[in-house]
């Protein structure tokens, strides 16, 4: 099987073609760089996504938050639930903990703007 896609790995946006076996890439062409061949190969076997968010806090301030590292790409809304039903006391700084283990992926959910009291 063939599958067509443009990589966001980069800023190039190449447009590449995969050539896929048993649910694994055999075969990229069309990447500039090393980051495409990288990028397709997850995509076709197991794709993943950073998530990216806002957190309650005490104060009713939003913090914004992302995922430590991506996510599988089916996880995505079991985090987000996980994020939705969190709250972090204030203040928080860049790098802090807002969720643990979201959504049983082992990846935790960070904090992304030091934030103080309101």
């Amino acid at each position: 099987m063939t599958r067509n896609m443009i990589c966001i790995g980069c800023p190039m946006g190449c447009e590449l073609t995969v050539e896929v076996e048993n649910g694994a890439a055999v075969s990229v062409t069309g990447n500039t760089c090393g980051i495409g061949k990288k990028y397709a190969e997850t995509e076709v076997s197991a794709p993943t996504r950073m998530v990216t968010s806002t957190v309650k806090s005490d104060s009713g301030v939003p913090v914004p938050v992302k995922t430590a590292a991506p996510v599988p790409k089916e996880k995505i809304f079991d985090v987000m639930k996980d994020i939705k039903a969190a709250t972090v006391k204030l203040p928080v700084r860049i790098g802090d903990t807002a969720v643990e283990n979201a959504a049983g992926t082992g990846i935790s959910v960070i904090v992304t703007k030091n934030c103080e009291t309101a």
